[in-house]
């Protein structure tokens, strides 16, 4: 299983949808990369094959990060959830 997770500006908040192939989750992530460069649809509409029924409408203009990774359960033994990471630079006080 394949996840495409997407993050909004300003919300802690991640979009996920699963795919049950590479092509297919690769495919996903293309599409938000196309939407973010161009602009274009303004609305993404996304679906779900794990969860049926689950879909998700994200405004395009709103889209900070997306990344694509495998479900396998060594990211959980290693423990380290797949997922966004940042560092935020020591305050001078």
């Amino acid at each position: 299983m394949f996840i495409v997770d997407v993050t909004l500006k300003n919300s802690p908040v991640t979009f996920s949808v699963q795919r049950k192939t590479e092509e297919g989750a690769k495919a996903v992530y293309q599409q938000v990369l196309d939407a973010i460069r161009s602009g274009n649809p303004i609305m993404l509409e996304l679906t779900c094959e794990q969860q049926i029924g689950k879909t998700v409408a994200i405004l395009v203009s709103e889209i900070s990060a997306v990344q694509m990774v495998e479900k396998s359960g060594t990211a959980a033994a290693s423990g380290r959830p797949p997922g966004f990471f940042a560092l935020r630079e020591p305050s001078g006080t």
